[in-house]
């Protein structure tokens, strides 16, 4: 059994991440006291101990990875959280994400389509059942959850081939969704604001890259 020790020198390292961050341009404050209070080498195999903080992307189970820093940041500031906001997010992957908007106080819905990641979020990381603001659900992330709509914000962390419909009728209006959409062989990092009429104004951020988002569900019926 892993133990968990988040120790003063991951404390140390993660201060660092946050002056990193900072200086590549990440400015709510709040976004950056999410991810200090994060230990984020709980979520990465103990290999990844010593480089657990550096601002890039790490592979994580069934071909998935965990996000850079900057790239959770970053959509999180484009998010713009408010306390007990309802978000859907779309890609649990790590549960990293997951629990930097949970630490912004709002009430995380998170779909996974990968059967054994789901699992081991919900079973197996002890670390994650701090967070009761977080539910975590298997499925279709084009399909949302109707059943828990409308949601005050919409979050995907893996790369849309196009704006799910779905999704869009599960925002409320004035609602915000944060997408990266494929174009060309990269991600560009939309924010859609929902109209009355139920269309969406559309803003563009900037390139990046991101595991693709599939439909359906993998390893389990």
């Amino acid at each position: 059994m892993r133990k968990f020790e988040d120790t003063y020198r991951h404390k140390g390292l993660r201060k660092k991440l946050v002056d990193v961050l900072r200086s590549k341009g990440i400015t709510d404050e709040k976004v950056l006291e999410a991810v200090n209070a994060i230990p984020r080498h709980y979520f990465l195999d103990t290999a990844f101990d010593e480089i657990a903080y550096e601002d890039r992307a790490f592979p994580i189970a069934e071909g998935q990875t965990i996000s850079q820093p900057y790239t959770v940041a970053y959509q999180s500031q484009l998010l713009d959280v408010k306390p007990h906001e309802k978000i859907l997010e779309i890609g649990t992957g790590s549960a990293y994400q997951a629990c930097v908007l949970a630490e912004l106080n709002a009430h995380v819905y998170t779909i996974e389509r990968q059967k054994k990641l789901f699992d081991f979020n919900k079973t197996a990381f002890p670390f994650l059942k701090k967070y009761l603001n977080i539910k975590f659900f298997y499925g279709d992330g084009f399909e949302g959850l109707p059943t828990f709509a409308p949601f005050d914000k919409v979050i995907i962390t893996a790369a849309a081939p196009f704006i799910p419909p779905k999704l869009i009728e599960q925002m409320k209006t004035g609602a915000k969704m944060v997408i990266p959409v494929d174009e060309y062989g990269f991600q560009r990092m939309k924010r859609l604001t929902k109209q009355a009429d139920g269309s969406y104004a559309e803003e563009l951020f900037d390139a990046f890259s991101f595991v693709p988002m599939l439909t359906g569900k993998q390893n389990g019926k």
